[in-house]
C-alpha cells in the first residue's frame, strides 16, 4: 500500500495549518515525519487518518483517489492511527482494548438477538497478535491500568497492527518512555514493517528517527520542505532543514540559507 498526497491545504480563519503540502509513503517502509511545534505535521497526519478534511488537494491510495469524511472511512481503508493519548480503556483487559469499538459478537441468535460478545474468540485473536509481535505480557486478561507505560504503548501498537491492514500511523509513540521501553516500541515498529505494512512515525526524537526510519519527511511552515535519507544525511542536517538553516534542492544536495538564524537546536 502506498499513499500519495498533493497540494493539501487547510486553513483555520487566518491561520494556515497546511500550505499546499505533498506527501509520499512507499510500500513497506517506515517514514518519519519531523518538524517544530506548529509546523503543521499534526494537521497533515489527521488529514491522512480522516480526522481533518482538507480545503484543497487530494489523496491517493495505490494510485486511486480517496476522500475521507471521517476516521471511520480511513479505518475501512485499512489505515490505523495511534495518538499520544493511546485511546485505551484502563479498566478493561487487553483483549477488550484490542477490540475497542470493534467488538466481535457470537455467531447465531445469541449474537444477533442478545448481542452477546465472543469474548473467547477475541482473547484468542488478541493473544495471537501479541505473540506474532513478540509482546510479552503476563496475561491477556490483565487490565490495562496494571501495565507499565511501555506495555500500554505495546497494546496500542498491537491494536493498530491487528486492524491496520494497509498503513499504521504513530504519533510520538516513544514520548515519556524510558530507554528500555522505547527500544521495545521501536522493535515493534520494525516488526510491523517486516510484515509488509508501511508505518508513518511522527517524532521529535532524532536518535529514534535515525534508528528506525527508512526516509524522513521534513515539515516546516505548513509544507514538506525535504525528504532526507538517514543513510546519507546527518541528524544535524535534518535539524537544519526543519529550522530553515538549510535547504535541499531536487537532487538532494544541501546548502545554507543566507541570513538564516542558527538555533543550535540539539538533535536529541
Amino acid at each position: 500500500m502506498s499513499i500519495t498526497a498533493r497540494g493539501l491545504s487547510k486553513r483555520y480563519g487566518h491561520v494556515v495549518a497546511m500550505d499546499r503540502t505533498d506527501f509520499d509513503l512507499a510500500d513497506g517502509e517506515v517514514l518519519a515525519v519531523v518538524g517544530d511545534n506548529g509546523a503543521g505535521k499534526s494537521t497533515l497526519i489527521k488529514t491522512l487518518s480522516g480526522a481533518v478534511i482538507p480545503d484543497e488537494g487530494g489523496i491517493e491510495l495505490d494510485g486511486k483517489p480517496v476522500r475521507f469524511r471521517g476516521p471511520l472511512e480511513a479505518r475501512r481503508h485499512g489505515i490505523e492511527t495511534i495518538y499520544q493519548d493511546l485511546a485505551v480503556a484502563p479498566a478493561q483487559d487487553i483483549a477488550s482494548n484490542l477490540y475497542l469499538g470493534r467488538e466481535r459478537r457470537l455467531a447465531g441468535w445469541r449474537g444477533k438477538l442478545l448481542r452477546h460478545l465472543d469474548r473467547k474468540g477475541m482473547r484468542e485473536h488478541a493473544q495471537q497478535v501479541l505473540d506474532e509481535l513478540g509482546i510479552g505480557i503476563k496475561s491477556i486478561s490483565q487490565t490495562v491500568e496494571t501495565l507499565s507505560g511501555g506495555q500500554r504503548q505495546a497494546v496500542a501498537v498491537a491494536r493498530a497492527a491487528a486492524f491496520g491492514t494497509k498503513v499504521v500511523i504513530m504519533d510520538e509513540p516513544t514520548a515519556a518512555l524510558g530507554v528500555a521501553e522505547s527500544a521495545k516500541v521501536l522493535e515493534l515498529i520494525g516488526r510491523i514493517r517486516d510484515r509488509g505494512i508501511p508505518v508513518v512515525l511522527i517524532s521529535h526524537n532524532m536518535p529514534h528517527v535515525f534508528e528506525i526510519a527508512d526516509r524522513v519527511h521534513v515539515h516546516r511552515l505548513g509544507k514538506r520542505v525535504a525528504i532526507a535519507d538517514p543513510g546519507r544525511h546527518s541528524m544535524n542536517e535534518v535539524v537544519g532543514l526543519l529550522t530553515g538553516a538549510l535547504r535541499m534542492n531536487e537532487e538532494g544536495t544541501l546548502s545554507e540559507v543566507s541570513g538564516a538564524v542558527h538555533t543550535g537546536l540539539d538533535p536529541d
